[in-house]
């Protein structure tokens, strides 16, 4: 019961991070263990996992602090996707299931503007790409940016507020080059997807 009530605070908390809006926020063992009916025992567990996760930074007898996105991790994780993501164009576009697979993630993606769900579902169509190039490598390194990626994607929709519509206008664009099997064209629209989204947030 303790193991599941830890897991439980852990996503619930780890889930209000990955939307942003707790940035540089001090949180309280006790505002949560009353959220979600549980002691403080499973909340300062969750607390402990999400410190080494290097997302919180605990302060004892004063709480704990969610470590805003800094630039430099901006840039890191910049760099990371457009190597890993533009590495996996050549391969992926050969799978003939991705465009639809895509297409059907974009329409999940405008229905979910607006919410935290964006935000995943942004992550959920890069690694689409990524997945269907079928190297398990890359795709391991890859699954650890996760939640970095739908953290920042947050940050950047918040900070500009028509910055959603811009990220559905260019997963469009790559969808339809994905169709047409542009490996070029493909990896330019990545390349300058990734920029355009982190402009704001990386400096």
């Amino acid at each position: 019961m303790a193991y599941n009530a830890a897991e439980r605070a852990y996503e619930h908390v780890k889930a209000r991070i990955l939307t942003g809006e707790l940035d540089g926020h001090m949180l309280s063992e006790g505002v949560f263990a009353t959220e979600l009916g549980v002691s403080r025992t499973p909340v300062r567990e969750a607390f402990l996992r999400l410190q080494v996760e290097g997302l919180m930074r605990l302060y004892p007898k004063r709480g704990a602090l969610v470590v805003p996105v800094g630039p430099h991790e901006s840039r890191e994780v910049l760099a990371a996707r457009r190597v890993v993501e533009c590495a996996s164009v050549k391969e992926a576009i050969g799978d003939p299931d991705l465009p639809d697979t895509l297409a059907d993630l974009l329409e999940q993606q405008r229905k979910a503007a607006g919410t935290p769900r964006f935000g995943e579902l942004d992550a959920a169509f890069h690694t689409a790409l990524v997945e269907a190039a079928g190297n398990s490598l890359l795709s391991g390194f890859y699954q650890g940016l996760r939640d970095r990626q739908i953290r920042l994607i947050a940050t950047a929709v918040r900070t500009v507020q028509e910055r959603s519509d811009e990220i559905l206008e260019q997963h469009a664009n790559i969808v339809a080059g994905v169709r047409e099997k542009d490996v070029e064209r493909v990896e330019a629209l990545l390349a300058d997807h990734l920029q355009r989204v982190y402009e704001g947030i990386v400096s």
